[in-house]
Order: C-alpha cells, then sequence, then structure tokens
C-alpha cells in the first residue's frame, strides 16, 4: 500500500490551469482595450481633420463675405449708382431670358405628387439675383405638400424649398388644404436648354443627262453630211 504525503508547507496549487484560465481572459480584455484605444484615436484624428476643413470653410466663407461687403459698399457711393442700377437691370433681363414657363411646368410635373396640383405661381429676382418661385399648390393633406418639398429638393432644378404657409378652402373636388411655397429655381445651361437644330437636307447634284435627243442627233448627222 502507497500513501502521498504532502510534505511542503504550503498546499499544492495547479499553477498552468490557474495561467490557462486567466490568462486567456486577460489576454481578451487587453486584445479588447486596444481595439477600443485604436477606434478612439482614430475618431479623434478624424473628428481633428473635420473641425479644420469646417474652419477653413468658415474662413472662406468670411473672406468671401467681406469681398461682398466691400463690393457693395463700392456700388453703393454716389458716383458708383448708375452702373448699379445697369448691372442689376442687365441681371435681371439676363434671369429672365434663361426663365421658361414651359421648362418649369414641366419640372414640376415630374416632381408633382397625385391629388396635388399648382393654383398659382410667380418668378421674381431674390436679393442675389436668383430666380425664386413663389406658387400655392392645393392637395388633399399636408402630407402631400410636404412629399412635394421633399422631391424639389430632391431635384436638380430647385433648392431652399420651404412650406411658408397654410390654408384651408373647402372645394368641391376635396382639395381642401393649400400651401405657399418657396422655392430657388435653377434653370438648366443654355447650351443643354438649347434644341439641336436639324441640319438642311443636301440635295444631291443634278447628273448631267449623257443622252441625245433624237432631234439633236439628227442635226448632228446632217452637219457631218453636209461637211463630206
Amino acid at each position: 500500500m502507497r500513501l502521498d504525503i504532502n510534505l511542503a508547507s504550503r498546499p499544492y496549487e495547479d499553477a498552468r490551469q490557474f495561467w490557462m484560465r486567466w490568462g486567456a481572459a486577460v489576454g481578451g480584455v487587453g486584445l479588447l482595450t486596444l481595439v477600443l484605444l485604436t477606434v478612439t484615436v482614430t475618431g479623434w484624428l478624424n473628428a481633428r481633420r473635420d473641425r479644420n476643413a469646417m474652419e477653413e470653410k468658415r474662413t472662406l466663407i468670411a473672406q468671401r463675405d467681406q469681398i461682398r461687403q466691400n463690393a457693395e459698399e463700392f456700388l453703393n457711393r454716389p458716383e458708383n449708382r448708375d452702373t448699379r442700377d445697369t448691372s442689376q437691370f442687365l441681371n435681371e433681363l439676363i434671369e429672365r431670358k434663361a426663365f421658361s414657363w414651359t421648362r418649369v411646368l414641366e419640372s414640376l410635373e415630374t416632381v408633382m405628387p397625385a391629388r396635388v396640383h399648382v393654383v398659382s405661381i410667380s418668378p421674381h429676382l431674390d436679393d442675389d439675383n436668383q430666380l425664386a418661385l413663389k406658387m400655392t399648390v392645393a392637395g388633399v393633406s399636408r402630407d402631400k405638400a410636404i412629399e412635394l418639398a421633399k422631391r424639389m429638393e430632391d431635384s436638380r432644378r430647385f433648392a431652399e424649398t420651404t412650406i411658408t404657409g397654410e390654408t384651408f378652402a373647402q372645394t368641391t373636388t376635396g382639395d381642401n388644404e393649400r400651401f405657399d411655397i418657396t422655392a430657388i429655381y435653377i434653370p438648366e445651361p443654355i447650351a443643354a436648354a438649347a434644341e439641336p437644330k436639324a441640319e438642311p437636307k443636301k440635295e444631291a447634284p443634278h447628273k448631267a443627262d449623257t443622252k441625245r435627243s433624237p432631234v439633236t442627233t439628227a442635226r448632228n448627222s446632217a452637219s457631218a453630211g453636209g461637211k463630206r
């Protein structure tokens, strides 16, 4: 009979099993900490880059505002008022020439939801010499007007679309809700708006008639016979 007696001053502990269990846990925690630290540093760097970009944009906007203010002060001088008025008049003429009722209505038709129609529309130039539209539409609910504003904003022909007012008017068609909407109209480029002109068809040149008539042949034969 064999007896195993532990004569050590401390009880026996399986250190290998302890480190295998807790070492894996500590390694996992360390790896998770490293991942979180990487994400934090990356986010901080991206935020710093975004802050720098925003600061550059703010500086650029401030510079352009200053340039615009200086230009307005220069044009508002008494000796430059005639030039300013002439410039505004010419800009209005150019913008009005670029405005096309047909294209505006076609653009509205592509974004108009069902059960919504235009009651009135009026264009004008805003303070920035942009073509602004002020229109009134009628529909069955406010959701339709919101959908129209969203579609206009998503299109390439309208910008800064805003619902400015809402009224109720009893009608027989059921379109009792009327909404006032303002938007900036972006006309198509002149080159794209111009329709290609059809080139005139070139007529083929008439070929000379090589066949001689019987009268001409007979005359030539008679001339030849007289000379002999």
